[in-house]
């Protein structure tokens, strides 16, 4: 339970049919208390640009933002593998450029391995950045990075021909060296034939009970984020209706003065006190 779980942790957990779980996080605390649930893998996901910037799509997010929230996750894990989220265009213009901006989110970032969308057109960004000796996690299915092309967030792999192309997507990237593979948003039998098809873990999120393991957004599963809830997601909390719940309550107890209390206070001398209100008095 307290060692470090990395790559090879992955493909062992696949081999002895154990379930990987992952969540997403974003900033220190959220990790550590995400971390000491016993969670295998914490993603920085690009994610952040919709549940932490409001944005309504993942596509405005820069490196330099995905840097800062990994170094923030990364010194609040001990035990999970933390992995990068490569944001739009750090990964499409060139391999050269794809490296580099792999290599800050684990240089600078913390970053355990980085993922980035897409199938057998990524081949090649996969390779150049597996060389350079950085972990790779594929994600296929519906891919936010995706969403003007596709028209929308909407369940991919569902007609013959996408489905093919997808089975042949995942078996593209296993090829090139990924060491897992998210599956996003596609029926579950198209799921359950990938797993068996590749010999790499999945990772699903909306993508049915047979995938080697599953994410979550974590505002999504604590009940924190509701601009919109998708199907796939369990709330196991109501987070944000205990918080605004809270936060009244301070409210309240500032105006009517109950907040803070005398535990909340610090105290002085009353010698030392006492000198300052005759100094104070003197002047007037």
């Amino acid at each position: 339970m307290n060692s470090r779980f990395t790559v090879k942790s992955f493909q062992k957990a696949k081999e002895n049919k154990e379930r990987i779980s992952m969540l997403t996080a974003y900033d220190y605390s959220m990790a550590k208390i995400v971390d000491a649930g016993g969670v295998d893998a914490i993603l920085v996901g690009d994610s952040l640009g919709m549940v932490m910037q409001g944005n309504d799509s993942t596509l405005p997010v820069t490196v330099d933002q995905m840097v800062y929230h990994c170094r923030c996750v990364s010194r609040g894990v001990k035990r999970a593998m933390v992995v990068g989220d490569m944001p739009f265009l750090s990964y499409q213009i060139s391999t050269e450029e794809a490296v580099r901006n792999a290599g800050r989110l684990v240089q600078e970032g913390g970053a355990d391995v980085v993922k980035l969308e897409g199938g057998r057109d990524m081949v090649p960004v996969v390779r150049a950045i597996i060389h350079a000796q950085i972990p790779v996690m594929g994600h296929i299915g519906l891919t936010p990075q995706s969403v003007n092309l596709f028209g929308g967030f909407k369940v991919q792999g569902k007609e013959e021909a996408a489905a093919r192309n997808m089975i042949a997507d995942a078996q593209a990237l296993e090829e090139a060296g990924v060491f897992a593979i998210v599956l996003e948003s596609v029926p579950e039998g198209l799921a359950k034939l990938i797993t068996e098809k590749v010999h790499v873990p999945t990772i699903g999120i909306g993508a049915g009970r047979c995938c080697d393991g599953q994410i979550l957004v974590v505002n999504d599963m604590l009940g924190m984020f509701d601009d919109f809830v998708p199907k796939f997601v369990k709330q196991y909390a109501h987070m944000k209706e205990s918080m605004s719940g809270a936060i009244a309550q301070y409210v309240s107890d500032v105006q009517e003065q109950r907040f803070p209390e005398r535990k909340n206070t610090f105290t002085m001398d009353d010698a030392v006190l006492e000198k300052l209100q005759n100094a104070v008095g003197n002047r007037e």
